[in-house]
Formats: structure tokens, C-alpha cells, sequence
């Protein structure tokens, strides 16, 4: 009887230590089950991501030529801005002025109508052009419009060399002035270069530069998702 009883409670002690050693065992496993379930889904979510991009930067390279910047353009000196959506343009003229050109990518559109009746878009690019002369560097701005073939100017105005008012007066508005001084005006940025052929080679730039930001937009975005 009392060997039962005595082997009895060593069994129930037995069953007691596996029931507390097993405990941990199966919680591990649960959490570890938890964990590893997300896990492959975020993985699988990234890995989807991840080849929609990959496919989408092949079908750029393969549909569109490469795209080296040039770094010179009729007397300016081009500075790309990579990652930026502008670009700068600088030159000297005479002895005493110095040319700015800050140029946008694409901001903006006019529908226009072509000869077989479908609609198209012209693109519209601005430009700010800084005429920079004398010992105290004061400014004359033009704020441009530039379109596929030509250059309109929208503002004109003077201001100090870093001199940037919260409402500077900047005069009337362009189409307000008398005929002879806006052609007067026109011949002045014509004579530095700033033309018709101006605005054509930055909307072909653009539209490189377009496609390299594109292209460096969705590098950095795969870059990110490859990250551990």
C-alpha cells in the first residue's frame, strides 16, 4: 500500500516537471508561428514591390535612349541638378554682367489642337533670369515662360543682390508695356543668347531629365526596399 502511495506521487511529480517543461516548448512555438507569419507576408508584399519596379526601370531603358547631360549649351554652362526639378544655366557677358537662368521641369500645359483632330499638350517650362551687373551686383529678373519653339517674358523687375522682399513691386504686367519697349526688351535677352533656340533645347533637355529623375526616383525607392 504504501509503495503504491510512494510511487503514485512519484508519477504525479513526473507528470508535473514534463507538463512545466513542455509549457515553454509549445509558447515558443506559437510565438515563433506569430512572428514568422507576418514575417512572410511583409516579404512577399516587398518582393512584389520590388519587381513591379525592376520591370518598370527595364521597360524604361529598353523603349528610350540613355541620357548623358550636357554640360554646355551656345556660351551657358549647364549645371543638371540631379535629383532636383530644376536646373541652372550661368554665362558671362561683356566685362561687367553675369547671366543666371534657373530653369523648371515641366510645370505646366496648353491644350492645342493637331491637324488630324486629336488633342495634344504643349509643355510649358519657367524660366528666372537673373542679369547680374555692377560693383554692387544689382539685378535685372525676367520671369519667363518658355514654350516648345519660343520664349515669352511674363515679368520684369530690378532688385538688390539678395534682396528678396515678401512683396516686391514688380512692375506691370509684360503685355501691358508699350509695343516698342517689349520688343526692346525681347532684343536684350536675344543678344545674351536667351531665344527661341533657348527654349528648344530646354524642352528637349526636360524631357531627358524627366525621364533620368524617373529613373533615380525608382533606383532610391528599390534601394529602400532592399534595406534589412
Amino acid at each position: 500500500m504504501v509503495h503504491r502511495l510512494v510511487r503514485g506521487l512519484r508519477g504525479a511529480v513526473k507528470n508535473l516537471l514534463q507538463q512545466r517543461q513542455c509549457r515553454p516548448g509549445n509558447y515558443f512555438l506559437r510565438t515563433s508561428t506569430r512572428n514568422y507569419v507576418p514575417e512572410m507576408r511583409k516579404s512577399a508584399f516587398e518582393g512584389n514591390i520590388l519587381r513591379l519596379i525592376r520591370n518598370e526601370i527595364q521597360y524604361e531603358l529598353d523603349h528610350s535612349p540613355q541620357f548623358e547631360p550636357i554640360p554646355e549649351f551656345n556660351s551657358f554652362k549647364v549645371d543638371e541638378r540631379p535629383g532636383e526639378q530644376w536646373i541652372q544655366l550661368t554665362r558671362k557677358f561683356g566685362e561687367n554682367e553675369d547671366i543666371k537662368i534657373e530653369v523648371t521641369m515641366f510645370d505646366g500645359s496648353l491644350p492645342i489642337k493637331k491637324t488630324d483632330d486629336t488633342d495634344d499638350v504643349k509643355l510649358h517650362i519657367t524660366l528666372i533670369i537673373d542679369v547680374i551687373k555692377g560693383e554692387d551686383k544689382e539685378i535685372l529678373e525676367f520671369v519667363c515662360s518658355a514654350w516648345p519653339d519660343s520664349i515669352e517674358i511674363r515679368k520684369v523687375f530690378t532688385r538688390g543682390h539678395g534682396q528678396l522682399k515678401d512683396e516686391p513691386y514688380v512692375g506691370p504686367e509684360f503685355k501691358e508695356l508699350d509695343d516698342e519697349l517689349q520688343d526692346a526688351l525681347y532684343d536684350f535677352l536675344e543678344a545674351r543668347n536667351i531665344d527661341d533656340k533657348l527654349a528648344e533645347f530646354l524642352h528637349q533637355y526636360m524631357r531627358f531629365k524627366d525621364k533620368n529623375e524617373y529613373l533615380r526616383w525608382m533606383e532610391n525607392v528599390k534601394s529602400f526596399i532592399q534595406k534589412k
